[in-house]
């Protein structure tokens, strides 16, 4: 969430910061209706003040034998007025409120001004895609050949977009899961085990309400959410918090199931793994000092980085545009995959600063010394990685012309064996 403070302040600066993003934010709207609400609380004093003399002079007037009742009837329609004035003042906060929410992050200077991810500028690669000497197949293929994923039965029990992973499939995420968690506790981060349902305050806390209700999965008979990322459960665990700021940088890592309803995304990548409603995702969270986070960032997309250079998987590392943005992040790093069938790199892991924003929507606050001013500190996180992605580009990166597919050699203690065969 914004400072509206801060975007009354500079509005030029955060005008040029939403142009990035290449779409319309209405900034000036905002600032109207906050002009607005105190020119009305201005009145409202005065009148409030008017009042209060009055009251004073009024038995004073009762004592001197003079009649009131005029001024009775002055200071009934004054006090109604008051009355409206303070209901129309609410509901400007409500609407200020409401717009802020909606607003999303302001980019960071280092990013640059693009429509979508075409814009996106590369950054780095790792690995070399694999040439293979027969034609490689789709990881959905894969699957159904050997006997690992099977989305009809999911879709009978179920609906579309979801999967039954089968003997060898099942141990395969499930090695995956373990390999991520044990490597990013390695690197320093403690391992989280979060609720799979938040509450409303958490959604909102995190980005996800109010703008992004209908992607959500609400419990009817609750205000609870599914979480669409642990990112949400974590970063929340500190809300309304002052932490110890000696304690900076905080590092988690959780394992979830992550449940999206992808409104509006039929017909793109929604066959496999790719694009589904529930799936399995390592996420690293981070809690960092402002001074530090954009260092923190980089150190983030490293470990991330780190887990698919342990599996062998050719990636390359781009910058988001601002048209690309996600509404809570001032800058953001995706990783992406490379997956044969696609032929081309597919995004696996988003890693984002989203510095103050989410701290001021969750009130998440620290201090070095006792004596200092409580201030916002700076989250950030990121896939490590998402797990189904991670199925399907080892699937198609490790497949054999019989049909087999090798099992990376760092799962292979998780597994118990070195490849997948058909049954």
């Amino acid at each position: 969430m914004l400072d509206l403070k801060m975007i009354k302040a500079d509005l030029d600066r955060f005008k040029i910061g939403m142009d990035k993003r290449c779409k319309n934010y209405d900034l000036d709207a905002i600032v109207a209706a906050d002009d607005k609400r105190r020119e009305l609380i201005f009145k409202t004093e005065q009148m409030k003040s008017e009042q209060n003399a009055v009251s004073k002079k009024i038995p004073q007037m009762k004592k001197a034998g003079e009649d009131t009742t005029a001024l009775f009837a002055e200071m009934k329609e004054l006090s109604e007025t008051i009355k409206q004035n303070n209901a129309e003042i609410s509901a400007l906060d409500a609407q200020i409120e409401d717009m802020l929410l909606r607003i999303p992050n302001i980019p960071h200077e280092s990013v640059i001004k693009g429509a979508d991810s075409d814009e996106n500028v590369e950054v780095r690669r790792w690995g070399e895609p694999k040439a293979f000497d027969f034609e490689p197949l789709a990881h959905w293929d894969i699957g159904d050949a050997l006997g690992i994923l099977d989305p009809a039965t999911a879709a009978k029990v179920t609906g579309a977009r979801f999967h039954f992973y089968r003997g060898n499939g099942a141990k395969l995420e499930r090695a995956i899961i373990n390999y991520f968690l044990n490597t990013h506790s390695e690197s320093g981060y403690t391992e989280i085990f979060p609720p799979y349902m938040v509450n409303r305050d958490s959604m909102r806390g995190t980005g996800q309400l109010p703008k992004f209700e209908e992607d959500a999965f609400k419990v009817s008979n609750n205000d609870y959410f599914l979480i669409p990322t642990a990112e949400v459960p974590v970063t929340n665990m500190h809300r309304d918090e002052i932490v110890d700021g000696t304690k900076l940088p905080m590092k988690y890592c959780a394992y979830s199931a992550c449940f999206r309803a992808e409104a509006g995304s039929a017909g793109r990548d929604t066959r496999g793994l790719i694009r589904q409603h529930q799936f399995n995702k390592v996420e690293l969270v981070k809690f960092a000092d402002p001074e530090s986070s954009y260092d923190e960032l980089e150190s983030l997309t490293r470990d991330a980085e780190k887990v698919l250079q342990g599996l062998g998987l050719p990636y390359r590392v781009v910058c988001l545009c601002g048209g690309d943005l996600g509404f809570s992040s001032a800058k953001t790093y995706d990783i992406e995959v490379w997956m044969p069938s696609y032929n081309r790199y597919v995004e696996i892991s988003s890693c984002s600063n989203f510095e103050d924003f989410q701290a001021r929507r969750a009130n998440i606050k620290f201090k070095k010394n006792p004596t200092d001013k409580a201030k916002f500190l700076h989250t950030l996180n990121g896939s490590g990685v998402a797990v189904g992605r991670t199925v399907a580009a080892i699937l198609e990166n490790y497949q054999n012309a019989d049909g087999s597919v090798t099992i990376p050699e760092a799962l292979r203690p998780y597994m118990g064996t070195d490849v997948i065969k058909g049954i």
